[in-house]
């Protein structure tokens, strides 16, 4: 009976934060990554940032971001949202809803504290740009 209470896994589909170089200055987005071999359709993204601040031990919390994506395809990618560098030190929660066919998915992903980092960043064949993944 409680196999009935979840839903379908979520399988090939990402969240990147990557580092870009815009007019000679360091940027970071977040992109959502669609490896499925269907059309993700009605998608939701809920993004938010919670933890401590380390010097001061006060509770941080970011406001909630949400973001509406009609439609990506097999393959195709979409950028999501800047993320600054000072939310690094944060949970980045990313929170994805979304239907293929009449089936509805979601999921939580969440950057832990300190995963983004320059000494961690990969090049992220997809993007072309070296970043952070979370599948």
């Amino acid at each position: 009976m409680k196999e009935g209470l979840f839903g379908p896994k979520v399988e090939n589909v990402a969240f990147a934060i990557v580092e870009e170089i815009v007019d000679n200055e360091k940027i970071y987005n977040v992109y959502l990554l669609n490896m499925r071999q269907d059309i993700m359709e009605g998608i939701i993204v809920t993004s938010d940032g919670y933890g401590e601040n380390v010097t001061t031990g006060e509770k941080v919390r970011t406001s909630t971001l949400r973001h509406s994506i009609e439609v990506l395809l097999p393959g195709e990618i979409a950028k999501i949202e800047p993320i600054m560098e000072d939310v690094f030190g944060l949970a980045n929660e990313y929170w994805i809803s979304f239907w293929v066919e009449d089936i509805m998915f979601d999921k939580k992903y969440i950057f832990l504290p300190e995963t983004v980092s320059t000494e961690k960043m990969k090049i992220i064949p997809q993007l072309g740009f070296r970043g952070v993944i979370l599948t």
